[in-house]
């Protein structure tokens, strides 16, 4: 008997807008910037957000329509005051992490009803252990240390997420509830609806390209005179988005560019899916900086790496995906000579060529890796 497919809740759908706010405001952390620090504080900051997120996503997922209303209300608070506390992030440092701790403690709790706790077998990262310890005692420390914390209890849960089994954290959780004297409920093993996750991927990679549209809209509005250049420049923005978005949604799997849906498990997904969000969130930064630069006609070095750095990645994490998906053809071997060597050029002789034509080579060297499915997908 053939099963239902699922798609999204309404509950889900709206819990998705604080990734509308969250990216909004993590992108802003690249956004015309120079510094390795800042880039690095992204990558922390970007990691954080998103694995609160999942929690809840992962939490949606498993339990369908019996997922309770208030915990997914409290974590999108959560989320929010996290989203509000990057702009000025050295200063609301405390908030986001006291906030991040919330909603970690929460997405804990949410398991445990009706006399039984659920232990989500591919991802028991959601079940808050030892990575929640490092932010929680940033409270007491000061950056950049304090930053170097949340990269430790980052770094923890990833390394849990990819390692650890469903009993290991069965265990860890009937440990807590040894130590804090309570009951313990019974366990039970869940697993999560690929299909239906690969929704919820898909749509947050959504929600990252649109920052990419919006971000370039608002760059639009910086520029005084709207002349030949602005035009060819946004139009190259809006190609490279498409080229993006066909790798990663219309060619691919959860977000994940040429991935097949069975080529990996949620342990693997899940990071590599992190990955490629952050990717296209920061992509969306440098678009922005693209656009601005029309008025004075060349792309600076930072913007230049940032974009090219990003495009070179995208392709060497759809190269992976395309190979463990059993797909590799010798026509990928032009795909991945264009789409890392032609971003690694612009990145250094990029800087004599103006917004529009630096982008609309980037957009060329897009193309290879993307036009080999086009014979079996058309556009419709």
């Amino acid at each position: 008997m053939k099963t239902e497919e699922r798609h999204a809740s309404w509950l889900e759908l709206f819990f998705d807008l604080v990734a509308v706010a969250g990216v909004a405001q993590l992108s802003h952390l690249v956004r015309g910037t120079t510094s390795w620090g800042d880039a690095g504080l992204y990558v922390v900051c970007f990691l954080a957000f998103w694995t609160a997120w999942m929690c809840f996503t992962v939490y949606g997922n498993v339990t369908g329509a019996e997922a309770r209303t208030m915990p997914v209300l409290l974590a999108m608070a959560g989320l929010v005051f996290m989203a509000g506390s990057v702009h000025n992030i050295g200063e609301y440092a405390q908030a986001f992490a006291i906030a991040y701790v919330a909603v970690r403690g929460l997405a804990s709790r949410v398991w445990e009803s009706k006399g039984a706790t659920k232990v989500i077998v591919e991802w028991p990262v959601v079940h808050a252990g030892m990575g929640v310890v490092p932010w929680f005692v940033s409270f007491w420390v000061d950056a950049p240390w304090k930053y170097a914390l949340w990269a430790l209890g980052l770094a923890i849960d990833l390394v849990a997420g990819l390692t650890m089994s469903g009993e290991q954290a069965a265990a860890r959780v009937a440990e807590r509830a040894a130590q804090s004297k309570r009951p313990m409920p019974g366990l039970a093993f869940a697993h999560l609806d690929i299909a239906h996750f690969g929704e919820r991927l898909g749509l947050f990679t959504i929600i990252v390209l649109g920052e990419g549209v919006l971000t370039v809209t608002e760059a639009m509005t910086e520029v005084s005179e709207w002349q030949g250049a602005l035009f060819w420049t946004v139009l190259g923005v809006l190609a490279l988005l498409a080229a993006l978005w066909g790798a990663a949604l219309f060619q691919g799997f959860g977000g994940i560019p040429y991935l097949s849906q069975a080529a990996w498990g949620p342990r693997v997904l899940l990071p590599v899916h992190c990955l490629v969000a952050g990717l296209l969130a920061a992509l969306a930064a440098g678009f922005g900086d693209v656009v601005e630069a029309v008025s004075h006609g060349h792309v600076d070095a930072g913007t230049r790496w940032l974009v090219c750095g990003c495009l070179a990645v995208f392709t060497v994490v759809g190269v992976v995906a395309r190979v463990a998906s059993g797909g590799w053809k010798r026509w990928d071997f032009v795909g991945v000579v264009f789409g890392v060597g032609v971003p690694v050029g612009m990145g250094v002789v990029g800087g004599v060529l103006t917004p529009g034509r630096f982008l609309w080579v980037l957009v060329v060297g897009v193309l290879p890796g993307l036009v080999r499915e086009f014979p079996r997908r058309r556009l419709g």
